[in-house]
Protein backbone atom coordinates (compact mmCIF):
# COMPACT_ATOMS: atom_id res chain seq x y z
CA UNK A 1 0.00 0.00 0.00
CA UNK A 2 3.10 2.34 0.97
CA UNK A 3 4.38 1.71 -2.66
CA UNK A 4 1.67 2.47 -4.60
CA UNK A 5 1.20 5.78 -2.41
CA UNK A 6 4.61 6.57 -3.32
CA UNK A 7 4.15 5.41 -6.95
CA UNK A 8 0.78 7.72 -7.25
CA UNK A 9 2.61 10.91 -5.46
CA UNK A 10 5.40 10.26 -8.12
CA UNK A 11 2.87 10.09 -10.77
CA UNK A 12 1.01 13.38 -9.67
CA UNK A 13 4.57 15.40 -9.27
CA UNK A 14 5.21 14.21 -12.57
CA UNK A 15 2.22 15.74 -14.03
CA UNK A 16 2.42 19.05 -11.82
CA UNK A 17 5.93 19.44 -13.27
CA UNK A 18 4.51 20.19 -17.14
CA UNK A 19 1.76 22.30 -16.04
CA UNK A 20 3.80 25.48 -17.10
CA UNK A 21 1.50 28.22 -17.18
CA UNK A 22 -1.98 28.77 -15.90
CA UNK A 23 -4.94 30.68 -17.66
CA UNK A 24 -4.33 34.08 -15.83
CA UNK A 25 -0.68 33.34 -15.82
CA UNK A 26 -0.42 32.96 -19.91
CA UNK A 27 -3.16 35.86 -20.18
CA UNK A 28 -1.11 38.37 -18.06
CA UNK A 29 1.83 37.49 -19.94
CA UNK A 30 0.35 37.90 -23.25
CA UNK A 31 -1.64 41.27 -22.47
CA UNK A 32 0.75 43.02 -19.49
CA UNK A 33 -1.34 46.27 -18.68
CA UNK A 34 -4.45 45.88 -20.86
CA UNK A 35 -7.72 44.97 -19.47
CA UNK A 36 -9.10 41.30 -20.41
CA UNK A 37 -12.29 40.28 -20.59
CA UNK A 38 -13.68 36.39 -20.93
CA UNK A 39 -16.15 36.20 -23.99
CA UNK A 40 -18.09 33.11 -25.50
CA UNK A 41 -20.28 32.62 -28.30
CA UNK A 42 -22.42 29.67 -30.08
CA UNK A 43 -21.13 29.04 -33.81
CA UNK A 44 -23.90 28.30 -36.39
CA UNK A 45 -23.81 25.17 -38.03
CA UNK A 46 -22.22 27.07 -41.31
CA UNK A 47 -20.17 29.25 -39.60
CA UNK A 48 -18.25 25.17 -37.93
CA UNK A 49 -18.43 24.20 -41.38
CA UNK A 50 -16.62 26.81 -42.89
CA UNK A 51 -14.71 26.98 -39.76
CA UNK A 52 -13.16 23.53 -41.04
CA UNK A 53 -12.84 24.27 -44.11
CA UNK A 54 -10.65 27.50 -43.69
CA UNK A 55 -8.49 24.73 -40.60
CA UNK A 56 -8.07 22.01 -42.84
CA UNK A 57 -8.73 20.29 -40.01
CA UNK A 58 -11.09 16.81 -40.23
CA UNK A 59 -13.41 17.09 -37.58
CA UNK A 60 -15.34 20.09 -37.28
CA UNK A 61 -14.86 22.51 -34.57
CA UNK A 62 -17.19 22.65 -31.22
CA UNK A 63 -20.15 24.44 -31.34
CA UNK A 64 -19.36 26.88 -28.17
CA UNK A 65 -16.11 28.92 -28.53
CA UNK A 66 -14.10 30.56 -25.65
CA UNK A 67 -11.52 33.22 -25.78
CA UNK A 68 -10.25 36.39 -24.20
CA UNK A 69 -10.25 39.88 -25.74
CA UNK A 70 -7.58 42.25 -24.32
CA UNK A 71 -8.03 46.42 -24.65
CA UNK A 72 -5.47 49.04 -23.80
CA UNK A 73 -6.05 51.51 -21.27
CA UNK A 74 -6.95 54.22 -24.26
CA UNK A 75 -9.42 51.48 -25.43
CA UNK A 76 -7.68 50.21 -28.09
CA UNK A 77 -7.92 46.34 -29.72
CA UNK A 78 -4.91 44.77 -28.61
CA UNK A 79 -5.49 40.94 -29.56
CA UNK A 80 -7.36 37.62 -29.04
CA UNK A 81 -6.54 34.53 -27.00
CA UNK A 82 -7.67 31.48 -27.56
CA UNK A 83 -6.92 28.15 -25.07
CA UNK A 84 -6.90 24.69 -27.75
CA UNK A 85 -6.90 21.31 -25.87
CA UNK A 86 -5.57 18.68 -27.76
CA UNK A 87 -4.06 14.87 -28.15
CA UNK A 88 -0.17 14.88 -29.36
CA UNK A 89 0.14 11.57 -29.60
CA UNK A 90 -1.57 9.81 -26.62
CA UNK A 91 -1.82 12.52 -23.78
CA UNK A 92 -2.88 16.60 -24.30
CA UNK A 93 -1.24 19.48 -23.94
CA UNK A 94 -2.80 22.80 -23.55
CA UNK A 95 -1.33 25.72 -25.63
CA UNK A 96 -2.54 29.54 -26.00
CA UNK A 97 -2.80 31.17 -29.08
CA UNK A 98 -3.29 34.44 -29.28
CA UNK A 99 -4.65 36.54 -32.52
CA UNK A 100 -3.30 40.11 -33.09
CA UNK A 101 -6.06 42.37 -34.67
CA UNK A 102 -5.16 42.08 -37.96
CA UNK A 103 -5.74 38.61 -37.91
CA UNK A 104 -2.35 37.01 -37.45
CA UNK A 105 -0.75 35.60 -34.76
CA UNK A 106 0.79 37.40 -32.07
CA UNK A 107 2.12 34.86 -29.92
CA UNK A 108 2.17 31.08 -28.72
CA UNK A 109 2.64 29.54 -25.58
CA UNK A 110 2.65 26.03 -23.86
CA UNK A 111 0.64 26.10 -20.85
CA UNK A 112 0.61 22.01 -19.94
CA UNK A 113 2.62 19.26 -21.95
CA UNK A 114 1.57 15.66 -20.70
CA UNK A 115 3.55 13.47 -23.37
CA UNK A 116 7.40 12.93 -22.53
CA UNK A 117 9.43 16.22 -22.63
CA UNK A 118 11.37 15.72 -24.96
CA UNK A 119 8.41 15.58 -27.72
CA UNK A 120 8.03 19.64 -26.43
CA UNK A 121 9.99 22.23 -28.78
CA UNK A 122 12.15 24.41 -27.59
CA UNK A 123 10.71 27.90 -26.57
CA UNK A 124 12.50 29.35 -29.82
CA UNK A 125 10.51 27.35 -32.09
CA UNK A 126 7.54 28.17 -30.92
CA UNK A 127 8.32 32.07 -32.25
CA UNK A 128 8.11 31.86 -35.71
CA UNK A 129 4.47 31.55 -35.67
CA UNK A 130 4.91 35.11 -34.90
CA UNK A 131 2.83 37.16 -37.92
CA UNK A 132 1.70 34.45 -39.25
CA UNK A 133 -1.71 34.70 -41.15
CA UNK A 134 -4.34 31.42 -41.99
CA UNK A 135 -2.44 31.02 -45.87
CA UNK A 136 -0.86 28.39 -46.98
CA UNK A 137 2.13 28.93 -45.28
CA UNK A 138 0.86 27.90 -42.10
CA UNK A 139 1.43 24.31 -43.02
CA UNK A 140 4.39 22.00 -41.66
CA UNK A 141 5.28 21.60 -45.22
CA UNK A 142 5.80 25.28 -45.78
CA UNK A 143 6.59 27.81 -43.51
CA UNK A 144 6.61 25.84 -40.47
CA UNK A 145 10.02 24.21 -39.72
CA UNK A 146 10.39 20.77 -37.90
CA UNK A 147 12.13 19.29 -35.17
CA UNK A 148 13.68 16.15 -35.15
CA UNK A 149 11.79 13.59 -32.68
CA UNK A 150 9.05 16.09 -31.95
CA UNK A 151 7.06 15.79 -35.58
CA UNK A 152 3.73 14.88 -34.00
CA UNK A 153 4.06 18.29 -31.56
CA UNK A 154 5.07 20.11 -34.44
CA UNK A 155 2.29 19.00 -36.36
CA UNK A 156 -0.39 19.28 -33.50
CA UNK A 157 0.56 22.94 -32.75
CA UNK A 158 0.57 24.09 -36.18
CA UNK A 159 -2.88 22.39 -36.41
CA UNK A 160 -4.11 24.28 -33.57
CA UNK A 161 -2.80 27.37 -34.81
CA UNK A 162 -4.70 27.09 -38.05
CA UNK A 163 -7.82 26.35 -36.04
CA UNK A 164 -7.45 29.11 -33.98
CA UNK A 165 -7.08 31.79 -37.08
CA UNK A 166 -10.31 29.71 -38.70
CA UNK A 167 -12.54 30.26 -35.79
CA UNK A 168 -11.22 34.30 -35.33
CA UNK A 169 -11.91 34.75 -39.40
CA UNK A 170 -15.41 33.31 -39.01
CA UNK A 171 -16.62 35.07 -35.77
CA UNK A 172 -14.85 38.59 -37.30
CA UNK A 173 -17.04 37.65 -40.40
CA UNK A 174 -20.00 37.02 -39.01
CA UNK A 175 -20.14 36.98 -34.77
CA UNK A 176 -22.12 33.84 -33.23
CA UNK A 177 -24.60 34.15 -31.01
CA UNK A 178 -23.71 35.25 -27.78
CA UNK A 179 -23.22 32.52 -25.16
CA UNK A 180 -22.88 32.46 -21.39
CA UNK A 181 -19.95 31.65 -19.71
CA UNK A 182 -19.30 28.29 -19.17
CA UNK A 183 -19.64 27.01 -15.41
CA UNK A 184 -16.70 25.36 -14.09
CA UNK A 185 -17.92 21.68 -14.71
CA UNK A 186 -18.05 23.22 -18.37
CA UNK A 187 -14.78 24.27 -18.09
CA UNK A 188 -13.41 20.77 -16.68
CA UNK A 189 -15.33 18.89 -19.37
CA UNK A 190 -14.14 21.10 -21.96
CA UNK A 191 -10.65 20.91 -21.17
CA UNK A 192 -11.10 16.83 -22.59
CA UNK A 193 -12.25 18.01 -25.83
CA UNK A 194 -9.90 19.30 -28.84
CA UNK A 195 -11.16 22.62 -29.90
CA UNK A 196 -10.73 26.17 -28.65
CA UNK A 197 -12.01 26.57 -25.10
CA UNK A 198 -12.13 27.70 -21.74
Amino acid sequence: MLATGLLLAGAAATLSARVFLTQEEALRLAFPGAAVAHRSAFLTPAQQKEAQRLSGDTDSPAALVNFYVATSKEGHAVGTAYFDTHVVRTMPETIMVVVDPAGAIARIEVLSFLEPEEYLPRPRWYEQFAGKALDDELSTKRAIHPVTGATLTVRATTDAARRVLALHRVLQASPASPAPSPTPAAAATNAATKSPLR
